[in-house]
């Protein structure tokens, strides 16, 4: 763009909205992965404000992973750009990135302490004489220090997954890219990743996290895209994607009857009457004029709340898909 700045979806009424491209943690241009005669990913513009929380979201199939395997340089693009951090990849900008995709693979006879260790010596950009104090900060940060000794093979999903996320933070990062977290945790386990990336927010580090668990992503997430078929058909924060879905408006009323009489003069559509309440779907109604209508009408009004769609409710509109998916 010539003015310095991209626009990201969802379009709303007052027109789209404009985010800076130096405040993009993530940016894609036309993003393209086709493999063979299969487009896996078709020409994504994704945009992850630099501090979010951002829920990447699709059902199975939907080209989350292949993705991200992109954003990390893992697989190489079939056409298109991205930057990470407002550098290319993967020569600049990965030492600023960690990530978890695909879960995680450790050594099950090593300790905790000791595979990060490995890991850690791998990394051409870390600094062996301070090594120990890293890993132990990153067990720490994980809640892990106090199990550090017992090995990996007597660890819990829930440990296994917290280790998981402590490798990358053996250095500072600005950006964390997990994929899947969550993946076949009891509940227990989904709560301490759960926290785990709250935290991690908090320090202000940027993390994508790609989920099928939309009511964790809606606790925890600042911004979604979702993708369906190899499309990115919608991004935003998650006040702005769920303005996108269908409002319905409740009347709490003694006379539902007349109540939905005044809402389908007024134009609001798939009116239903329930008891003591009437119901709408607002459309291009102004919700401000419903009230003094049913007052003007003599509808005694004791209740009126606006129904937004759920993020599950507005996942199942765009993809077709129930929550429970995995991508």
């Amino acid at each position: 763009m010539t003015d310095g700045t991209t626009v990201t979806e969802p379009a709303r009424e007052g027109g789209p909205v404009r985010v800076p491209e130096a405040e993009l943690a993530v940016r894609t241009r036309g993003l393209t992965k086709r493999f063979k005669h299969q487009i896996a990913v078709n020409g994504i513009d994704l945009q992850v404000p630099v501090g979010s929380v951002f829920g990447f979201l699709g059902p199975n199939g939907s080209g989350k992973t292949t993705t991200i395997r992109m954003l990390l340089g893992l697989i190489q693009p079939t056409a298109g750009s991205h930057e990470l951090l407002g550098r290319p990849v993967p020569e600049h900008a990965l030492p600023l990135v960690g990530s978890l995709v695909e879960g995680p693979a450790f050594h099950p006879y090593l300790s905790g302490r000791a595979n990060l260790a490995r890991l850690d010596a791998a990394d051409r950009y870390s600094d062996p004489a301070t090594m120990r104090t890293r890993v132990d900060a990153a067990l720490d940060r994980v809640g892990l220090l106090p199990a550090a000794g017992k090995r990996y093979r007597a660890y819990s999903l829930g440990m296994r997954q917290r280790l998981a996320i402590a490798a990358p933070l053996l250095m500072p990062r600005r950006l964390l890219i997990l994929d899947e977290p969550t993946n076949g945790l009891d509940p227990q386990g989904t709560r301490e990743v759960r926290h785990l990336i709250a935290s991690l927010s908090d320090t202000g580090a940027t993390v994508l996290v790609s989920s099928h668990l939309l009511s964790e992503v809606e606790q925890i997430c600042t911004h979604v895209g979702v993708m369906n078929a190899g499309t990115l058909v919608t991004q935003g924060t998650v006040a702005e994607v769920r303005v996108g879905g269908t409002q319905r408006a409740r009347v709490q009323t003694p006379d539902p009857a007349g109540a939905a009489r005044v809402l389908t003069e007024l134009g609001l559509t798939e009116v239903q009457q329930q008891d003591a309440a009437a119901l709408g779907t607002v459309g291009d109604v102004a919700v401000e004029k419903v009230v003094p209508a049913l007052v003007h009408a003599a509808i005694p009004v004791l209740g009126f709340t606006i129904e937004r769609p759920s993020l599950e409710d507005l996942f199942v509109a765009l993809t077709g898909e129930g929550f429970d998916v995995n991508g």
